[in-house]
């Protein structure tokens, strides 16, 4: 139905046509097209480096400003490099690393992404000078939880949530990075036992028999959540992997940090029960820590740690 000039409606004789969805990359010219010319980018300084390539700050067609990773020749190869860009081009979340574009036609590689100005986390966290409180804390738990609620819908997992896997842009903004081992679900995801895991972040039924599930993100959260509330310490300080193995096949779990509020590290034991099928989902933790951070602000208010 239409309503007519005279406030009357009248009964359509067709469908109205739906507009396609647009798109918001580096312009007009790429909405559609993920592949760009590389010299269409302009580098600049150095942000990083890994055991596969390295991450530069860089321009656009000397206007928009954007974070290169590169491939280094031979690392590893393209079709692996490039699955992280293939998990990113399906996800399209504000609490998720945008990717605006590829350069792939030859080597090396890029994967053009948004760059967050105030880089990882974990050395944001390290970084004494941030004086972050435990409002921002508790804010920043809440927006991880918000992109993994995304993955989790979407049935991604990520497999290597971490602090040092969370990047940090203007006024304490922060987005899940590096999709490099994610992986869409069937039922649950198994890799090939020589799989390298970051034992201290995975969860048990992960870490020894390879059963990669959402639940498994989930234990990987609480761990994360030590890491904002102990700004950057590593999980089970001086602990080896294979101690933190026989521990937590034990029962053993870490204590509650400092200044931590004892409802958010409920929350948290609640992430890393024995039972993948009794942990949260996110979507349950991202509704706990939105509604926590908004009914005790005051209380933040009060606390820097």
């Amino acid at each position: 139905m239409i309503e007519k000039a005279d406030g009357l409606c009248s009964r359509l004789k067709y469908p109205c046509p739906k507009p396609k969805p647009v798109t918001e990359d580096l312009s007009i010219n790429t909405r559609d097209e993920w592949e760009i010319p590389r010299e269409t980018l302009s580098f600049g300084k150095r942000l990083g480096a890994g055991q596969f390539g390295e991450v530069w700050l860089g321009k656009y067609m000397n206007s928009t400003i954007v974070a290169i990773k590169t491939l280094q020749v031979g690392a590893m190869s393209s079709a692996a490099f490039l699955a992280e860009a293939q998990i990113m081009k399906k996800c399209r979340h504000d609490k998720l690393v945008r990717l605006y574009a590829v350069c792939t036609k030859e080597e090396p590689i890029y994967i053009v992404t948004e760059l967050m100005s105030n880089g990882a986390l974990l050395n944001y966290l390290r970084d004494g000078s941030k004086n972050l409180d435990l409002q921002t804390l508790i804010d920043m738990a809440a927006q991880i939880a918000s992109g993994m609620s995304y993955l989790e819908e979407r049935k991604f997992i990520h497999r290597d949530l971490a602090a040092r896997n969370i990047l940090v842009g203007e006024n304490n903004e922060v987005k899940v990075a590096d999709f490099g081992l994610a992986k869409i679900i069937d039922e649950e995801s198994n890799p090939t036992n020589d799989a390298e895991v970051p034992i201290k972040w995975t969860a048990p039924e992960a870490a020894l028999y390879r059963k990669f599930t959402t639940k498994s993100d989930v234990w990987s959260y609480g761990i994360l959540f030590v890491e904002l509330m102990t700004k950057g310490e590593i999980p089970y300080p001086g602990m080896g992997n294979g101690e933190v193995l026989e521990k937590i096949k034990g029962g053993y779990r870490m204590p509650k940090p400092t200044d931590c509020p004892e409802a958010a590290f409920e929350m948290v034991l609640k992430c890393w029960d024995e039972d993948p099928e009794n942990r949260p989902s996110f979507e349950n933790v991202f509704n706990f820590f939105e509604n926590y951070y908004i009914s005790e602000e005051p209380y933040y208010n009060r606390v820097v740690i």
